[in-house]
């Protein structure tokens, strides 16, 4: 196929330091437009509001992220990060848990694993798997 797909998150306001928080966990190259950079009439927020906001990870994942109004940022939205890296893992989840909630540690699952489940500060959930738990 010849398509990708890119989690796409809303935010009231916060989609800058959403963003600039995700780069400092992942890296990454992050570029942001504003809807005061655009020539719109009637922006559905404020001018310093991102637009549009995309970082770029050096391992071809890529993360959107826009402010608008509350119809926008109502969509439950849940990112999976999974692979055989425990230790990579679980040090992304300590970092994407700064200043968020913890809903289930990140440890042994009970299907031979990892697993962890957190919402971080921005309100996103994020749930991290894989490695080995043996």
């Amino acid at each position: 196929m010849g398509f990708k797909a890119a989690p796409y998150m809303g935010f009231n306001g916060q989609a800058a330091d959403a963003l600039a928080f995700y780069q400092g966990v992942f890296g990454g190259k992050l570029d942001i437009t504003r809807y005061s950079e655009m020539p719109m009439e009637e922006a559905p927020g404020e001018p310093d509001w991102v637009m549009h906001g995309q970082l770029e990870l050096d391992n071809g994942i890529t993360l959107m992220a826009a402010d608008g109004p509350e119809s926008r940022t109502s969509g439950n939205v849940e990112i999976c990060l999974y692979g055989d890296d425990q230790a990579e893992l679980e040090g992304l989840f300590q970092k994407l848990g700064e200043g968020g909630t913890v809903a289930l540690p990140f440890e042994p699952a009970p299907w031979g694993s990892w697993f962890g489940q957190l919402t971080d500060r921005f309100g996103i959930v994020w749930m991290l798997e894989g490695g080995s738990a043996e």
